[in-house]
Parts: C-alpha cells; structure tokens; sequence
C-alpha cells in the first residue's frame, strides 16, 4: 500500500531535533581532561561546561554566554590547572571559578566581554561598553587577582574607540599585542585590518592594512601567521614585523583554490592551529569543508581522514592532538581529537554515524541562474519502509540561511531528517553572496539584496522541478534572520514557491536601518546602498512595500527579545496579510532573541512548521 509524501511515518520527533546532537560552543584540552562548552536547550538554551572526565564543570543556573557584536562568542576558557574563566550570560561580567570552587567576579558590571583567551598566563578579551556615555569597544587585558571586579579602571586597555577588534594575539616574547580592527563603516569579511600594539606603550600602534584579515598567529617574537583574501580566497600568509612596516606583500604558506577563513560573525572562531612541532592543520571550504595538514616549509599540504565536512571551528591544539568542532556528511555534530601525527581520530561528544536509511546524506548540486552558478545541497526524501504514490512528486522546502554573508555545508542533521524521513525532501541554498566559495561570489549580492539572493533560491528551486525532483505545485521556502528577508522577497515576486515560513525575518529596511544593533548598522550599505541617497530603492526593495503581492499561505516565528531583527518586522507583514485576509499565522515566542535556543521552542516551531505544510500542500502527518 503506498502513502503519500508528507504523510510517512517517522521516528524523528521534534523532541528529538531538539535534543539532538549537541551544539559545541568552544573547547580546550585543560591537563589530561577535554573540556567543551555545549548548549543545553532543556534548559533555557543555557551554555554549561562539560568535561571528557563526565563532570560537568558549570552548573545550573550559570550560562557562559557573550552579547559582545550581539552574537557573542568566545564566551569561556580555561587553564591547564583547570580554573575555569567565563563570560557570565545575565550580567556579562567575567568569572573566575577555580576547580571544586566557585564562580567569583573578575570584573564591574556595566561593559560586556567576549573572545576571551589565556596567553602566557594573562586573560585577553574583546570589551564592548554600549552605555550611553561611553560607547566604546576596546580589547583588553583582565586582571586574575579580581582587582576589577568593583573598580572598572583596573582593567588595563590596550586599544578602544568606536572600530570593531577581534583576535588578540600576544607574541611569545610579550611585547607586542597582534590583533584585527574593522571600521563600524564596513564588515569584517568587506575590509578588516592587521594591527600591533606594543605591550609596554599603549599609545604606539602599528600595522598594515590588508583585505580581510583574520586570526594572527605569532611563531615567533617577529614574525607571524595570519588569514587574508588578496586574491580573492581566504589563505594563510606569513609575515614578519620588518615586511609589515615596510607593507611589503606578506607571503603565502599554502596557497589553495579553497577558504580557510569565513565570515566573522562570533568571536573565538578559529580555522587553523599551530602544532608543537610548526605544522598547521587547518580547515578549507569550498562547498563542503575539509582538514588538512600543511607544512609550512614547503607549503605542501595533505588532507586528513576526518569525518568533518562542515561547520568546522579548529578549537585547540596540544603537541600533535587537535581539537576540531563540526559536523560531516553521514555524523552528528560533536568534536573530535585529531592526532597529526598517528591519524587516529577519537569523537569526543557527538559525532554518531547516522543510519542512512533514515538520514539522507547531501548531495552537492548546481543549477544556472541569471547571474551564475547557484550552489546548494539536496538532501531527498528518505524512509526505508514507505512507497509513495505512482506518479506522485514530493514536496520540498528551500533553506535559506541568513546573514546573508554566511554559509552552509552539506551535513548530517536531525533537523532535516525530521522533514526527509516524512517524504519532504529539502535543498539547503547558497545563494550569491554566501561564503566557502571565493569573494567574487561572495561579492555578487553587493548592491543586489533583494535582488540576487531571490533570483539564486528561484532559480534552484525550479532546476529542482525541471530535473523531475520536487513537485512544482508544492514547493516551500524557509528561512530566518536575512534568509526570512530572502523568504518574504521571493513570495512578493511570486509564482516559485506555494508556501513560506519566516523565521524572525526582516520586512522593513528602512525600520531595519533604525532599529538594528551596532555590528550591523551599516551593514546594509554595501548590499543596498547608503541612506538618505538610496532610500527610494530601500522602499522598493522591502518586502512590506509589496505584501500585496503575497498570494501564498505564510508562517512567521518571532522571538519575543530580539534586538537584532526586532519583532515589529515580523508583526508588520502579519497585519498587511491579515488585512488581504491571506491565510497565515504568526508565532510569537516569549523570551527568545534572534534564533531560537529553548527546547520548548524548537519543539513547538517544528511542530507548527510540519502541521502548517500538511494544511498548505493537503498532506496529513503521520502523527
């Protein structure tokens, strides 16, 4: 007996999406133990500290968690002896908590703090103070004997103003502070620039400007490794102190047609690490990602048998051993130790092989589009027991990720599971303007919000109707942040997609410009245009100056606390639909910013999305 697409049977719950494979957030090898930082959705979306030994190292109700740029990052870290230090997430101070001890303040409430780093015994971090009468972002060092835990002024500053920092690296003879700088006027991955202080004099800066610089590295007390994009891929370049003074061109280590860097989003994002021995394995992208061990001598490089294939993040390094956080094409998200040197490979949260009868595994697929090749990942409906109709299509549902200066990477995931295993295939887009593929891709969306991501997901969801894939009729599209911006611009140009769901999605450029937070506040200006110059074609491309256009059923989630894309976006094209009377529903979730953490929220999104579907394409859940 067949049963229709949609309508399968499934072990996957959205419970079980929801508790999942963990969510790593960092990790570091302290002593003989490994300790990672992982969110735990059943509680609040909570970040707790965990340890290879079984214990947990942060206990309810403490949440290591960074607002720093608003996304955070590099919330935790730690030393050999275990003394845990971390960015506490309801105040933002940092804590120090010594092993078997507890958490004490290690600074004055008001700043913020994230990228936290111990080097040579001394605690770096990115400082971020939004109130009012400072405004000031700096990179510092913090005191450990808690001097500034009431006292804000012992904390020392080695560079602040209104630019943006990010990966403080201290050379190995302490006299110099290596660290990356981007004007609030443009984005890290447009123009990001090389900087040096010197330790012993904080008014003495010196650098280099470069394209998109990333992550410095020092080898040695003069010279030092670090990313950047001269020739449009993110590669590794060395440096020494006399080249950079004098802006000779630094030299390349291992050139490749590949990224080993991305968009800096979080802080403490790491895509390298320096073994005992001057070997570097890093993490290369193009489409998917890949390990690779290189040697920089010779700048020969070999790939290494790791399972991971995405969102990989090098944590820590110790002698040979590496610590890698991802996923892979047929694993769970975890991490892993890596040893260099004998290969061996041992998962140490997460990381399961999943059952391919039930989880499909990405295929890598390409379709033509107005202003090129369109990248994306196809993941098929998947279920070893049901037989659908003669003749029937499935439906599908077009991810859009948001960013839009961001990337996804075909992996294992129980979240498309949940759709795949019911009979709804999925196709995972990288639209023009994504990253993993180069800056010319990257830079096709520049001036073209609106305009070329909706061209890119149109074009790939009618290759995947003209390739006999996906019912035409019944084809979705979802996505938050940007990709809701993509989802609701695509549903206005009309005739692609049948249904869409916007997950805290952008509606109003020009609320959008008013309402946002500093890390994106000229954001818009390199993929629409600056204001009050460009406002006409802010009007005309917003998706509420054309909801009349929408004709098709819309789902919109919405957190209740989000700052960055607040939930008047949202709330404004609900009303325009409900004033044409559209089908559509709104889902507003109490509590939640931008992305959803909350076991109860995942669960009920899931749920909503799959009933929503069902009602839309005319397919009843198995459930």
């Amino acid at each position: 007996m067949s049963t229709p697409y949609g309508s399968w049977p499934s072990p996957f719950s959205a419970a079980d999406v929801s508790a999942s494979a963990p969510r790593i957030d960092g990790a570091r090898f302290v002593g003989d133990e490994i300790w990672w930082g992982e969110s735990v959705p059943s509680e609040g979306g909570r970040v707790t500290v965990r340890s290879s030994s079984g214990a947990e190292v942060l206990p309810a109700p403490w949440s290591a968690r960074s607002r720093v740029h608003e996304y955070g990052g590099g919330a935790w870290t730690a030393d050999a002896e275990g003394t845990l230090y971390f960015v506490d997430g309801a105040s933002q101070r940092v804590h120090r908590m010594p092993r078997g001890g507890a958490p004490e303040p290690l600074t004055a409430p008001g700043p913020q703090y994230g990228g936290l780093s111990l080097q040579q015994g001394r605690l770096f971090a990115v400082r971020e103070d939004l109130r009012p009468e400072r405004h000031l972002r700096a990179i510092v060092e913090i005191p450990l004997d808690g001097a500034a835990a009431e006292d804000d002024g012992a904390v020392r500053v080695f560079i602040q103003g209104s630019a943006f920092f990010a990966h403080p690296a201290l050379s190995p003879d302490g006299t110099r502070l290596a660290f990356v700088e981007w004007s609030g006027r443009r984005m890290p991955w447009e123009q990001a620039n090389l900087r040096f202080v010197h330790t012993a004099d904080d008014d003495t800066i010196t650098g280099v400007n470069t394209h998109a610089a990333l992550q410095p590295e020092w080898v040695s007390d003069t010279e030092l490794l670090y990313l950047d994009d001269p020739d449009g891929r993110w590669n590794l370049h060395r440096a020494t102190l006399e080249d950079l003074t004098l802006e000779a061109w630094p030299e390349h280590v291992s050139p490749a047609d590949a990224d080993t860097g991305g968009s800096l989003w979080v802080l403490g994002q790491r895509w390298y690490g320096i073994l005992a021995d001057g070997r570097i394995v890093a993490v290369r992208t193009n489409g998917s990602d890949e390990i690779v061990l290189i040697d920089p001598s010779t700048g020969d490089s070999q790939a290494l048998d790791a399972p991971i294939t995405a969102e990989a993040s090098v944590c820590d390094v110790q002698g040979s051993r590496v610590l890698i956080s991802g996923s892979g094409a047929d694993v769970e998200r975890g991490l892993w130790s890596l040893d260099a040197d004998s290969g061996e490979v041992t998962a140490i949260r997460g990381g399961e092989r999943v059952d391919a009868r039930w989880v499909p595994i990405a295929r890598p697929v390409t379709f033509d589009g107005p202003h090129g090749e369109v990248h994306a990942f196809d993941y098929p409906p998947t279920n070893p027991d049901p037989v659908a109709p003669a003749g029937e299509l499935p439906p599908y549902i077009v991810m859009v990720h948001g960013g839009p200066t961001a990337h996804v990477s075909g992996a294992a995931s129980a979240a498309y599971a949940y759709w795949t295993s019911r009979g709804i295939g999925v196709l995972d887009v990288n639209y023009g303007g994504s990253t993993g593929y180069g800056r010319a891709y990257r830079e096709r969306l520049d001036g073209q919000w609106g305009v070329v991501d909706v061209d890119d997901v149109i074009a790939a969801a009618q290759g995947l109707a003209d390739a006999g894939l996906a019912d035409p009729a019944r084809i979705a599209i979802r996505g938050g942040s940007a990709g809701g911006w993509t989802v609701l611009s695509a549903l206005v140009r009309g005739g692609a997609f049948a249904a869409g769901i916007s997950r805290y999605g952008v509606a109003d450029l020009r609320m959008l410009a008013s309402d946002t937070h500093d890390f994106e506040k000229h954001y818009m200006e390199g993929l629409v245009g600056p204001l009050p110059e460009a406002e006409d074609l802010y009007i005309q491309r917003s998706p509420l100056t054309h909801a009349d256009r929408i004709d098709v059923p819309v789902l919109l989630e919405q957190g209740s606390d989000d700052s960055v894309v607040p939930p008047s976006q949202s709330q404004v094209i609900r009303d325009a639909l409900a004033a044409r009377g559209i089908p559509h529903e709104y889902l507003e979730f109490e509590g939640e910013g931008h992305g959803f953490r909350r076991a109860e929220t995942i669960i009920a999104s899931l749920e909503a999305e799959l009933a929503f579907l069902g009602r839309t394409f005319g397919f009843t859940p198995a459930e």
